[in-house]
């Protein structure tokens, strides 16, 4: 963004300069294990949060977005005093709510999926017929960085994972897809869009579905502790459900993947909640 000239813009039109960087509020997207950098997604964040500003009635300038790909780089900018709000998968909301204080207020229903979803379990056809059967297996997911997400809310109610079960975090979900489908001791679980993908894949035929999950939420938005008043998150949360009533709206939506913001299904987050910290013991 060329600062200098922004200015001179608001100048022109009678404003007020725009709000300091150190005055600025982020809203931190991560959802680990998704495609993109920081530098990729940035014009994409800073569209999205132009258009969720005006929609909220906020100073222009206030609100700006960052995406974080990667766990660590994610927590690490949600502790930082300017990150306020926090757009997160449910495996990392899950595993750093505490820690982070983050407080969920809405969900991020994704385009073309429902408000909830289901994760699916798959392997080689005939091979995993419970869950004891994965002694001695790899367990690949983009959720793999949080293993009690894998263990309770995704697959806890179909049976406990053996200890000998590796949960491991890929990204290269078709080369594990592949090792499940040759026979290798690999299982893979994947969320409701690479759940979509795979009968498109030329060894589907080789694979199944062994279990999905109970309906969970998708992404979340979340407050990060008390950053923002509580005047500013109303005009938020406003601005965030109204974003599909026009076409910028819309079109911003379309930007970062997702049809619209809904009140959340506190029993369904609940229900997550408690399965993970039961597989946290």
């Amino acid at each position: 963004m060329k600062l200098a000239a922004l200015a001179a813009l608001v100048a022109l039109a009678g404003g007020a300069a725009p709000p300091s960087a150190s005055e600025q509020r982020l809203l931190v997207v991560c959802a680990p294990g998704s495609p993109g950098t920081t530098a990729e997604a940035q014009p994409t964040m800073d569209a999205f949060a132009a258009a969720l500003t005006a929609k909220a009635g906020l100073p222009a300038g206030s609100l700006g977005a960052v995406y974080e790909q990667a766990e660590d780089a994610g927590v690490a900018r949600l502790r930082r005093p300017e990150a306020g709000a926090a757009l997160v998968s449910l495996p990392f909301f899950l595993k750093h709510e505490r820690e982070l204080a983050l407080r969920a207020r809405l969900a991020a229903v994704p385009k073309g999926r429902a408000p909830l979803e289901r994760w699916a379990l798959v392997a080689r056809k005939g091979r995993v017929a419970n869950a004891a059967a994965l002694d001695g297996f790899t367990v690949a997911s983009s959720a793999g960085f949080a293993p009690a997400f894998v263990r309770g809310p995704a697959l806890g109610a179909w049976g406990a994972l053996p200890p000998t079960a590796r949960i491991v975090q890929s990204v290269a979900v078709l080369s594990a897809l592949r090792k499940a489908a040759a026979g290798e001791r690999w299982a893979v679980l994947l969320d409701a869009s690479q759940e979509a993908a795979l009968p498109s894949l030329p060894f589907a035929s080789e694979l199944e579905v062994v279990t999905r999950s109970a309906p969970l939420p998708g992404g979340l938005v979340a407050a990060v502790d008390a950053r923002l008043p509580p005047k500013t998150w109303r005009a938020l949360e406003a601005g965030l459900q109204a974003l599909p009533s026009d076409a910028a709206g819309a079109a911003a939506l379309d930007t970062v993947q997702t049809a619209r913001f809904a009140p959340l299904d506190e029993a369904a987050l609940a229900r997550a909640r408690s399965a993970y910290a039961e597989a946290s013991r």
